[in-house]
C-alpha cells in the first residue's frame, strides 16, 4: 500500500538527484521574461495521460510556428503578480510606477493574442492560449495617454492636471528670472562669484556672502560647508514662492486623482488580466521549450498508459542524449534503448567511468522532461510509457546525521522502494548491491531485482556484480546491457549494447597503467574457471563486434564509392552526350551558315549572268535562250553541291573532305564531334573503338583526326576520366554571396564528397537575404536521392540562414 506523500517525497529527492532542477533552468534561461522563466522552473512531470499528450502536443506546435516564423518571440512580459494582487482589494491605488508593468501586460496581451490566434486551424491549441489573453484596448490606449515613457503621468492624463502643470510651469520660470534679475541688482561686495538661482528644502533661493545677511532680509534655508555662504529666499519671492507651493499642493491632489480614476478602470478586469499574465508566461514558457527542441532537434516521443489488461507498453529510445553531457564538457554518444512489454528490469554492467551512471540519469530525465510537456533530445520514434511515480537510489547517500553507512543508506533506500514503487513507477538504481561482501550483495540485488520485476513498471539498475550479469539467462523479465570500452585506448566508447553483460576491464587496465606482471598473474590465477571463461568469451565477442564494425564501415564507404563512381560514369556519359548534341548543333549551325552565304553567292552570281545576258542581247551578240539555259545548269549544279554538303553536317569549315587515317590501334585519335581525344584499341565493321578516360567509343573512322601525345588521366573538355579523383570531405560548404544559378556548381560537389566519405550530415550556409538561396538549396536537395532529411539550423548551428543535410545510411 503506497502512502501518496512519502511518494511524493520520494519522487522530489529522485527529480532532484537526477538533476531535473538543472535542466529546467537551462530551458528557462531560453525564455524571454522572468514569468516565463518562472513557469519553466515550476514543470514537474505530469501523470495523467491526456493532460502530458496535450502539453507535447501545444509544445509542438510552438515548435512549428517558430520554424514557420522565425524571427517571433514573445515581447516583453512584466512580472505584475504583486501589483495584480494589490488591485483587488476596494479603495485601493496603484502607484504611479506600477501602472506600466500593467500597460505593459495589456499590450503584450493584445500583441501576443494576435500572433497565436494568427493560424487557428494549424495551431489550435496556441489559438486556444490566446483566447485565454486579453484585449482591452480602450484602456490600453487611455493607461498609454496617461503615462510618460520615462515615467509618471502625462498631462494629458486629465485637463486639470494639464492646466495645474502650466500654471505651474508658468509660476516656476516666473520666479526664477526674478531672482536672477535680484542677484544683478546685489552689490558686488554682497554677491557670490558665479552665484545662480537654486533649490534649497523645495524653495527657489540665491546664494548671498554671510555678512550680506543683515542687508538682503528674507529666510535662510541652508548654508554652504564652509559656513560662508547663505541660501536665503528673499521676501520678494514669499508670496511667488507661497503660490507655487499650492499649485504643487493643487498637482498633487488631482495626480492622487488621475491614480484613483485609473485604478478604479483596472479593477473590473483584474482577474481577466491576470489569467491573461499566467497564459502569457505560458507562452512564454512554450517559447522556451520550443527553443530547445529545435536546439537539440528532439522529436514528441509517443507516450503510453498501461493498458487496461495491465500490460505493459514498453520503452523505446531512439537516439537518445542525456540533456547535460554537452554543459559538462563529456562527450555526447546518442544511444538506442528498446524493452519490451515483458522485460521489465534492465541491468546495465561495465568498467567505472564508462557511461554506466549517467544512462542510468538519461532513462530518468527523459521520461520526467517529456511527462512536464518538454520534447526530450531523442529521434522520432521514440516511446515511453507513462510514470505516475519516479524513484532513484544514485550515487553515494551516506548520512553522516542518521549514522548510515553507504550500504545501509542503500537498504533504506530499497526499503522505501519496494515498500512504495507500484506497476507505473520508474525505479532507477545505481549500482545496486554494492558497498558490502560482493557474494551477499549479489544475492540481495538479485533478489530486490527480481521483485521488482513483477512490481514496478520498468527498473533499471547498474552493476559491478559478476554474479547478478548471470539473472538475464534465467528470467525473461530481465535484459543485460552494458556499455563499450575502448581497452587499447583506456577510454570508454559510451555505446550502448543491449543482450550483453558488460566486462569490468580491472585486469586489462591495470596491466595497461603498468602494474607488476606477477602481481596480474597471481589475480588471474585466484579467477574462478567459470568466470574466466565467462570473461573470455565476452572479450572473443568485443574483438569480433570491432572487427565486424570495421568491416561494416569499410564495406559501406566503399559502396558509396563504387555508386559515387558510377554516378560519376552516367555523368560523364550524359555530359558527353551533351557534348555531343551541342557540337552537332553547333555544325549544322555552320552548314547552314555555309549553305546561306552560298545560296546568296549563286543569286549574287545568277543577277550578274542575267545582266551580261540583257547587254548581250541588246547588242544582238548572244541568243537569250542559251544564257537562259547557262544559268538553269548553274543554279542546278550549285543547289546539288547544298545537297551534299548537307548530308554531312560534322564536314570541316568549307565543307571540304575529310582526310581519312590509317587507323591502327595504339593510335592516338580526336573525335571531332565528341571533342574528347584517346587511343585506337580496334577497327571492326567500319567502325572504330576508341578508349578515352576509361570510356569506350564506336565511332565513324571519318569523325577521327590526329591526336596529341598522351594526356594522362583526364578526358578533354573537363570531364574526368577512370579511374576518379578522390573528393575531399567537408561538413560545410558556404554559399553567401553566390548567385541563384551559381549555387548547384558549389552546393553538388560539397554533397559528392560528404556522401562518398560517410559524412554523417552537411551544414550549407546560405544566410537569411531575401530567401533565394535557401530556395535554391531546397530545390536541389529535395532532387537529391542520397539526401535522407534536411532542416533550417537550429539556435546553435546558425538559425534559418543555415540548412542542415542528412544523408542516407
Amino acid at each position: 500500500m503506497s502512502h501518496p506523500e512519502s511518494s511524493r517525497s520520494a519522487e522530489v529527492h529522485a527529480l532532484e538527484i537526477l538533476e531535473f532542477p538543472r535542466v529546467l533552468e537551462r530551458i528557462a534561461g531560453l525564455a524571454v521574461s522572468e514569468p516565463g522563466r518562472r513557469a519553466v522552473r515550476e514543470l514537474r512531470p505530469w501523470r495523467e495521460l491526456d493532460t502530458v499528450h496535450e502539453a507535447l502536443a501545444t509544445t509542438d506546435e510552438m515548435v512549428g510556428m517558430l520554424l514557420r516564423y522565425e524571427d517571433w518571440a514573445p515581447p516583453p512580459i512584466p512580472d505584475a503578480g504583486r501589483i495584480l494582487r494589490r488591485l483587488a482589494p476596494e479603495g485601493s491605488i496603484l502607484d504611479v510606477d506600477q501602472l506600466p508593468d500593467i500597460l505593459g501586460l495589456l499590450r503584450a496581451s493584445r500583441l501576443v493574442r494576435g500572433d497565436l490566434r494568427r493560424l487557428p486551424d494549424d495551431l489550435p491549441r496556441l489559438a486556444a492560449l490566446g483566447d485565454r489573453m486579453v484585449r482591452l484596448e480602450k484602456l490600453e490606449a487611455r493607461l498609454d495617454r496617461s503615462l510618460k515613457p520615462a515615467g509618471g503621468l502625462a498631462d494629458a492624463a486629465s485637463p486639470e492636471l494639464a492646466r495645474t502643470r502650466r500654471s505651474l510651469r508658468e509660476a516656476r520660470s516666473s520666479i526664477v528670472r526674478r531672482l536672477e534679475q535680484f542677484i544683478r541688482r546685489l552689490p558686488e561686495r554682497l554677491r557670490v562669484l558665479d552665484a545662480s538661482v537654486t533649490i534649497r528644502a523645495g524653495r527657489y533661493c540665491v546664494p548671498v556672502r554671510r555678512e550680506a545677511m543683515s542687508q538682503v532680509g528674507g529666510i535662510v534655508h541652508d548654508e554652504s560647508a564652509t559656513h560662508r555662504t547663505l541660501f536665503v529666499e528673499p521676501p520678494e519671492a514669499i508670496e511667488p514662492m507661497n503660490r507655487i507651493a499650492e499649485l504643487e499642493r493643487e498637482e498633487h491632489r488631482e495626480t492622487l486623482k488621475v491614480l484613483r480614476d485609473l485604478t478604479d478602470l483596472l479593477r473590473p478586469h483584474g482577474e481577466a488580466v491576470t489569467r491573461s499574465a499566467a497564459a502569457l508566461a505560458e507562452a512564454d514558457s512554450l517559447y522556451a521549450r520550443a527553443r530547445y527542441a529545435l536546439r537539440h532537434g528532439g522529436a514528441p516521443p509517443e507516450v503510453r498508459a498501461m493498458e487496461a489488461g495491465g500490460e505493459w507498453p514498453g520503452y523505446r529510445a531512439v537516439q537518445a542524449q542525456h540533456p547535460l553531457l554537452e554543459v559538462t564538457g563529456e562527450p555526447v554518444v546518442p544511444f538506442d534503448l528498446d524493452v519490451g512489454p515483458e522485460e521489465r528490469v534492465l541491468l546495465i554492467s561495465g568498467p567505472n567511468a564508462g557511461g554506466k551512471t549517467v544512462l542510468l540519469k538519461a532513462v530518468g530525465l527523459l521520461s520526467a522532461m517529456a511527462q512536464a510537456g518538454i520534447v526530450p533530445p531523442i529521434g522520432r520514434g521514440s516511446r515511453f510509457p507513462l510514470f505516475r511515480s519516479f524513484f532513484a537510489l544514485i550515487g553515494d547517500e551516506q548520512s553522516i546525521q542518521a549514522s548510515l553507512s553507504t550500504f545501509s543508506a542503500q537498504v533504506e533506500g530499497l526499503r522505501v522502494i519496494l515498500a512504495e514503487a507500484e506497476a507505473t513507477s520508474l525505479v532507477l538504481i545505481d549500482e545496486v548491491g554494492g558497498s558490502t561482501d560482493p557474494a551477499e550483495g549479489a544475492a540481495l540485488a538479485a533478489a530486490v531485482l527480481l521483485r521488482l520485476a513483477g512490481q514496478a513498471g520498468l527498473s533499471v539498475a547498474t552493476t559491478h556484480l559478476g554474479e547478478l550479469k548471470d539473472l538475464a539467462a534465467h528470467e525473461s523479465a530481465v535484459v543485460n546491457a552494458s556499455l563499450q570500452f575502448d581497452t587499447r585506448a583506456l577510454r570508454p566508447t559510451f555505446r550502448l549494447v543491449r543482450d550483453r553483460p558488460g566486462r569490468s576491464y580491472a585486469l586489462e587496465i591495470a596491466h595497461r597503467l603498468g602494474l607488476p606482471e606477477d602481481v596480474l598473474r597471481v589475480a588471474r590465477s585466484r579467477l574462478s574457471d567459470a568466470i574466466l571463461r565467462v570473461d573470455g568469451l565476452l572479450q572473443e565477442l568485443e574483438e569480433r563486434e570491432v572487427e565486424m564494425d570495421r568491416l561494416t564501415t569499410e564495406a559501406r564507404v566503399s559502396a558509396r564509392r563504387s555508386r559515387r563512381h558510377e554516378e560519376l560514369l552516367a555523368e560523364s556519359t550524359n555530359r558527353l552526350a551533351r557534348r555531343e548534341e551541342e557540337i552537332e548543333r553547333e555544325a549544322r549551325a555552320r552548314v547552314e551558315r555555309y549553305l546561306l552565304e552560298a545560296r546568296r553567292d549563286v543569286e549574287t552570281e545568277v543577277e550578274r549572268l542575267r545582266s551580261e545576258v540583257a547587254r548581250a542581247v541588246q547588242a544582238g551578240e548572244a541568243d537569250p535562250g542559251a544564257f537562259d539555259d547557262a544559268v538553269r545548269q548553274a543554279r542546278s549544279a550549285v543547289e546539288e553541291r547544298l545537297r551534299e554538303a548537307r548530308k554531312r553536317p560534322h564536314a570541316p569549315e568549307g565543307l571540304a573532305e575529310p582526310v581519312r587515317l590509317d587507323l591502327s590501334p595504339g593510335l592516338r585519335v580526336r573525335s571531332r564531334s565528341l571533342g574528347v581525344e584517346g587511343e585506337v584499341l580496334e577497327v571492326r565493321e567500319g567502325e572504330a573503338v576508341i578508349e578515352a578516360g576509361g570510356l569506350r567509343f564506336n565511332l565513324d573512322p571519318a569523325d577521327l583526326q590526329a591526336g596529341g601525345a598522351p594526356s594522362g588521366n583526364r578526358l578533354s573538355d573537363g570531364v574526368p576520366a577512370a579511374p576518379f579523383p578522390e573528393l575531399a570531405p567537408a561538413t560545410e560548404v558556404n554559399l553567401r554571396g553566390l548567385r541563384v544559378d551559381e549555387v548547384e556548381a558549389t552546393l553538388g560537389p560539397a554533397l559528392d564528397a560528404a556522401f562518398v566519405h560517410d559524412v554523417p550530415s552537411l551544414r550549407v550556409i546560405h544566410g537569411k537575404g531575401t530567401g533565394a538561396l535557401r530556395e535554391e538549396v531546397s530545390r536541389i536537395l529535395g532532387a537529391d536521392r542520397r539526401v535522407r532529411a534536411f532542416r533550417p539550423g537550429g539556435f546553435h548551428e546558425g538559425g534559418s540562414g543555415v540548412t542542415v543535410v542528412e544523408f542516407e545510411g
